[in-house]
């Protein structure tokens, strides 16, 4: 199961600030900053595929989930310093925050810890998926650059950084997915209308040390989900679905802001009612950004999103029990799992919060509650209750 130890690196990058050498209207952290490249790069990938370039999801996914872990480890070193080891220490620095996480990751199943380090050390190892996972990196720094750089046109260096920038992405111009996103206005959309959600703050009544954002929230429910669907030993279809649910399951709060739980209880069929609303927004107003081809999967992932579905004679089915269907022709999805790891990473950033001092009466009856809550549910052989203990 996953360690405590590697659940407070995930969450400590929301602590990692970015561009902190600038003018900035907000914080800007790692954790944001992953999560819309992981987005960006399901965009990219995607469009590889329309164009007949094979696609390895699950290695995209993981590559992801290992590039997230390495720039945990290395903090906020400033990208041409990064770059300048990079190109001359880089099996060297690899191997060190290989042996940093081995702890914590030689404990998880499937030979995730022995993957980590072949993507890291492996020249060869992954090379489509990687180029694809880089071009989402430096179009998410563009869109960050975006916002920076009105605050601060008047710092000596400013537009070698934006020439910088520019030249990045250009290096990548032979992606059709990067081809797209610059020309088409429409397309490039749906990644702008992602990345709005780092503007929008988790708890939004309670006062936190780290604060996070929807956007954040939504990555570290994805990797959760994506490990523990490991520990199921899910099949690779289920494995992509259950992250990529998890990845988008709260995009719809673009359209409506996050609203509390006791404001959605209190009212009988108030959340019915909600969720009709983001159903006909997101039809109205998401859909329209991506190709219609990727509709009925989007709409997969972000409807009746805490429910267990596969699909069969092309119609979504609920059900009980995902892993019943684990087959790939299926396609089947645990939502329920999306659930517990929304859930749980509700409770860390509570406790996590508490752990800081903040003696908040909103966030001591929240970590009960969830505790109450959800704690001793089991799902298959996943021990739910250890994670929760940790805190």
């Amino acid at each position: 199961m996953i360690t405590k130890d590697l659940i407070l690196k995930i969450f400590s990058a929301a602590k990692i600030l970015r561009w902190n050498d600038h003018i900035r209207p907000l914080d800007f952290c790692e954790l944001d900053k992953q999560a819309h490249k992981m987005i960006i790069a399901y965009i990219v990938a995607k469009f590889e595929e329309e164009d007949n370039e094979a696609v390895d999801w699950i290695k995209l996914i993981e590559g992801g989930i290992f590039e997230f872990f390495q720039r945990i480890m290395l903090t906020d070193l400033k990208p041409e310093v990064f770059r300048e080891i990079m190109s001359k220490k880089e099996k060297e620095l690899n191997k060190w925050v290989i042996e940093k996480l081995n702890n914590d990751l030689s404990v998880l199943k499937g030979d995730f810890g022995r993957r980590c380090s072949e993507y890291l050390l492996e020249m060869d190892y992954a090379t489509r998926e990687k180029r694809i996972l880089r071009a989402a990196h430096c179009l998410s720094t563009k869109w960050e650059f975006g916002i920076v750089y009105p605050w601060n046109s008047m710092i000596y260096g400013i537009e070698n950084t934006k020439n910088e920038i520019e030249e990045s992405i250009a290096a990548f111009d032979d992606l059709e997915g990067i081809k797209k996103l610059v020309i088409n206005k429409k397309y490039y959309g749906f990644l702008d209308l992602c990345g709005q959600l780092r503007f929008q703050q988790r708890w939004a009544q309670a006062f936190r040390i780290p604060k996070t954002t929807v956007l954040g929230h939504m990555l570290t429910v994805a990797i959760f989900a994506y490990i523990l669907s490991i520990e199921m030993n899910a099949s690779e279809k289920r494995k992509y679905n259950n992250f990529y649910s998890s990845l988008f399951h709260d995009l719809p709060e673009i359209l409506t802001k996050d609203i509390i739980k006791p404001v959605k209880s209190s009212i009988a069929g108030f959340e019915d009612i909600i969720k009709d609303y983001e159903k006909k927004q997101i039809n109205e107003r998401i859909l329209p950004l991506i190709p219609k081809d990727w509709h009925k999967e989007m709409q997969y992932f972000i409807e009746d999103e805490f429910s267990d579905k596969i699909i069969k004679n092309g119609n979504v089915e609920r059900v009980d029990n995902a892993a019943d269907f684990d087959d790939n022709k299926y396609n089947a999805v645990d939502g329920s799992l999306t659930e517990m790891c929304d859930k749980l990473c509700a409770y860390i950033e509570a406790s996590i919060a508490l752990e800081y001092g903040i003696k908040s009466s909103i966030l001591i009856d929240a970590k009960q509650a969830l505790y109450d809550k959800y704690a001793n549910i089991k799902k298959n052989n996943l021990d739910f209750k250890r994670l929760f203990d940790y805190f």
